[in-house]
């Protein structure tokens, strides 16, 4: 009789705090005063450190941390020629966790027509595989996640469509999902925190004024990520989240305008949804999940060092209970802790504590 496979409770969805021997490193070798050997050393000691502290606190899979990565989407940047970084006129709006808009450049920018030059996040996996048995998943960006690369007056001379452009990404990204699970990849995380940044007015703006329509971008962005997904065999899992850097965010809003076409027509298997405050909205839209999906509920918040009650936590998985059933539902941290790579403002005390909270939290609720 073939073994029923068991469910992931306790998730975590990709980034963790960067120690300080990492960030100096990345610093030394802009500066030149190690080499690329040198660095690589410096993210596996990393990456090491990042899988011991999954481990010890009990998650059920684990990722590498990203720790190889300036930002969670640079896996895709660094494989593909095209982008360049310092491009003038790319901005990004914020919002501190008091509500104040920040306004930020966005350092990279599409600037010539992208080609692959590797396969993407090879040598992460790679390594990982070969430090841990434990089940192990791997982040890649969503398509359009790269539309915050395209720069009006720059990119649009290059791809006059902006659709154009992103159906390249697809393209390079469904190569590089098979080619993860040709090494042994049976779990990938598409991020996509441009969906919760399309809830929010502001936002939407926002990518109007990149050529994009706001009206329809969710849709598209969830053929292209069926399109990626289509030939891969194992676990898919579709992350959403507003905004996570230097604990800010960029948007608000429930997740009613997308549950439609998000939760009913994105081709996955687990949906990683942010409900760790009211900006994120209630549990209502939960309604439109489809029975065959999971739903990993964010709620252990990576935005402040507080640890959350675990009773609390408790009684908001039964709250979304009364929308998708028990036994279809997960837990996990709401976002990553450092999605850049300087990380949010908690130790790695607090992180550990989160984690081992998620932990904890699944055990007693699905032991």
């Amino acid at each position: 009789m073939k073994r029923k496979k068991s469910i992931i409770r306790a998730d975590v969805i990709g980034s963790l705090l960067r120690p300080k021997f990492l960030l100096d490193a990345q610093n030394l070798i802009k500066e030149g005063k190690i080499t690329p050997a040198e660095l690589v050393m410096a993210e596996d000691k990393a990456v090491k450190e990042a899988v011991a502290i999954q481990e010890k606190t009990g998650v059920d899979v684990l990722t590498d941390g990203e720790m190889r990565r300036p930002v969670f989407c640079h896996n895709f940047v660094k494989a593909v020629d095209g982008f360049e970084w310092n491009i003038p006129g790319n901005f990004v709006i914020w919002f501190d966790m008091q509500g104040n808009k920040i306004v930020d450049p966005v350092t990279v920018g599409v600037v010539k027509k992208i080609t692959k030059k590797h396969d993407i996040s090879i040598d992460e996996f790679s390594f990982l595989r070969g430090i841990t048995d434990k089940p192990k998943k791997i982040t890649i960006p969503s398509p359009t996640m790269m539309s915050y690369y395209f720069v009006p007056g720059i990119s649009d001379k290059i791809y006059p469509s902006p659709m154009e452009y992103l159906n390249e990404v697809t393209r390079i990204l469904k190569e590089g999902v098979s080619e993860l699970e040709h090494i042994g990849a049976t779990y990938i995380q598409i991020d996509a925190p441009e969906f919760g940044m399309l809830l929010d007015p502001i936002q939407r703006e926002w990518f109007k004024s990149k050529g994009f329509n706001p009206t329809t971008l969710v849709s598209d962005g969830i053929e292209m990520i069926n399109k990626v997904l289509e030939d891969f065999s194992g676990t898919k899992g579709l992350h959403i989240c507003r905004g996570n850097d230097k604990n800010r965010f960029m948007a608000r809003g429930g997740y009613e305008k997308i549950a439609e076409v998000v939760f009913k027509k994105a081709k996955v298997d687990r949906l990683l949804l942010e409900f760790d405050s009211d900006r994120a909205g209630d549990f209502s839209p939960l309604r439109h999940v489809p029975k065959n999906k999971i739903v990993v509920l964010g709620l252990i918040s990576t935005k402040t060092p507080i640890l959350e009650n675990k009773q609390d936590v408790i009684k908001r998985i039964k709250e979304a209970a009364k929308f998708v059933p028990i036994e279809r539902l997960a837990i996990s941290t709401q976002c990553g802790f450092a999605s850049v790579a300087k990380g949010n403002n908690l130790s790695f005390d607090d992180q550990e504590n989160k984690l081992r909270l998620v932990s904890k939290v699944a055990r007693q609720v699905w032991q």
